[in-house]
This record gives C-alpha cells, sequence and structure tokens, in this order.
C-alpha cells in the first residue's frame, strides 16, 4: 500500500486530485452519524506508532492503494447497551457508501476497533 498524503485520479476527461483529509472528514463524519457511537478513540494505537505514522489522525488510519483503493482503521468508543457487533457493522456500511459516493475510491477495508466503553455521556471511558 501506497502512502501520500494525496491521491491522484486521472480519467479521460482530465485528473482529480484527493487530499487526505478530504477522505479523513468523510470517515469521521459517517462515523459519528452511527447511534451507539459515543467518540473516535486515540487510545487504540499506541503511542509510538502515532508519533511516527503519518497516516494516523485521532482514531482514524487511511492508507491509499494502487488501483483507487483505500484502507481504512477505525478506533471508536461505543455506548453502554449497544450492540457493539451491530453498531461495528452499521459503521463499515456507513463509511463504504459515504466514500465510494463522494469520491472515486473503492473501499479495500473498513477496520472497525472498539477500544471502550461508555456508560454516560459524561463518563469516562472504560477500556476493554
Amino acid at each position: 500500500m501506497a502512502k501520500r498524503a494525496q491521491k491522484f485520479i486521472e480519467s479521460e476527461e482530465g485528473s482529480l486530485s484527493y487530499k487526505r483529509n478530504v477522505v479523513l472528514s468523510v470517515v469521521k463524519l459517517a462515523t459519528q452519524e452511527i447511534s451507539g457511537i459515543a467518540s473516535l478513540s486515540s487510545n487504540g494505537y499506541s503511542v509510538w506508532k502515532r508519533m511516527f505514522n503519518k497516516n494516523y489522525n485521532h482514531g482514524v488510519v487511511i492508507e491509499f492503494g494502487e488501483d483507487n483503493d483505500v484502507y481504512v482503521d477505525v478506533y471508536v468508543n461505543v455506548l453502554f447497551g449497544y450492540s457493539v457487533k451491530d453498531v461495528a457493522f452499521r459503521v463499515q456500511e456507513n463509511i463504504k457508501s459515504s466514500i465510494e459516493s463522494m469520491t472515486d475510491f473503492k473501499v479495500a477495508a473498513i477496520n472497525v476497533n472498539v477500544v471502550g466503553v461508555v456508560f454516560t455521556n459524561t463518563d469516562e471511558v472504560s477500556f476493554l
């Protein structure tokens, strides 16, 4: 997988480029739209990886592949009372449909990592 700050897509009509922040914004918004998600988590990624991985940004890791593929890792906290499996599946579906409808990318993989559980909106996160 290539690690670039922006992705160029060329066609007969011309070329189009997406900065990493565009896809990052789409992923963050698509994740936060799902009921049962308390927040994106920065604790799921080790401190060393966060310092040296430029693809990491506040709970989301995005990597671009060769043929307009995009690979996404999302680290989330789930609200207590929601099915973790169902919330993770809905996050995957929403991210995939959002990226593919708003950009020319094809989603190759979406990994949802549940890092913690939040019991109420004012409580701290309990890590799994």
